[in-house]
Order: structure tokens, then sequence, then C-alpha cells
């Protein structure tokens, strides 16, 4: 949704939306329809049956050295859980940074945006995958680790 809104109120693109919602001119989010399953290339159709047409599980990530992302993680690759049908857009990459989100993290092969972020923003951070899945209360996953450090640091410029 952080994606779909910069792309519609900063970069201009009215349309812009997923196909999620219905059918859309400009689907900067939209339905799985190829992965790879173990060494195979899988293909469906937007109408067929979407039984298996999920990311699920651990994927790899790299991330921007020297983003906001990259510093929290201390890593620049990184594995993360996902439990998805719908993916965000490459083709919009321009878009997107026009907007002023940075795509700074991607699928290893540089075809699927994993993490957007805005540099000129204290704490804004959006991802494709489920961070919550792998935080516990006495180790928090670094993205909210992160949330929060930035909260107690804008907090104390107020």
């Amino acid at each position: 949704m952080a994606v779909i809104e910069a792309v519609r109120n900063v970069a201009g693109l009215a349309c812009a939306s997923s196909s999620e919602f219905g059918a859309t001119s400009e689907p900067v989010v939209g339905l799985m329809t190829e992965w790879v399953q173990g060494n195979e290339r899988q293909l469906r159709d937007e109408g067929a049956d979407l039984g298996g047409t999920m990311r699920l599980g651990a994927y790899d990530a790299v991330l921007t050295p020297g983003s906001k992302v990259a510093e929290m993680y201390g890593a620049t690759t990184i594995s993360e859980r996902h439990r998805h049908r719908y993916e965000v857009n490459i083709a919009y990459r321009e878009a997107f940074e026009a907007a002023g989100l940075k795509m700074t993290g991607v699928s290893p092969d540089g075809l699927l945006p994993e993490i957007v972020e805005r540099p000129d923003h204290p704490w804004f951070i959006g991802v494709q995958f489920h961070p919550e899945l792998k935080s516990r209360p006495f180790a928090p996953h670094p993205l909210f680790a992160g949330f929060v450090a930035a909260a107690v640091e804008q907090s104390r410029l107020v």
C-alpha cells in the first residue's frame, strides 16, 4: 500500500493500484503468475486455479549497502519469510524512485522488490515479507528494533 500511495500521490500516476483490488491500467502490485518451484519455472494465468501460487517460506534478499535496512540488519544479504500471492511490479521502479522511495532490498536476481525506504524520512520502510514471524519478546526483529529506536530519537527532537 505504501508503494501504491507514493506512486499515486507523489509520482502522479493516479490510476496506480493492485490487481488484488480489481482491473487497473497501472498494476503497481500484481498477482504472481510466474515463480520457480524447485528447479522448474511455473506459469499460471490470472484466471487459472490459484492453488500453489503463493510465495511461501524463506527467500533471500540483497540489501543496498549504506541503506537504513542494511544498517539495521548489519548485513547486505538477508533471508526472510514470505506468505503472499501479490508482488510489487519492478517495472514501476522509476516511478517509485521519482516518488522518493528507494528499493533498498531486492531478490538475488534483482527482479523482485523486497524493501523500499525513504532516505529523507526518520523511519519509512515497507517490506514484502513478514518480520513478525521472526520476532520474539526479548529478541525483536531488526526492523522492529529499528522502528522503536527511530521513534525514541524522534521524540527527543520534539
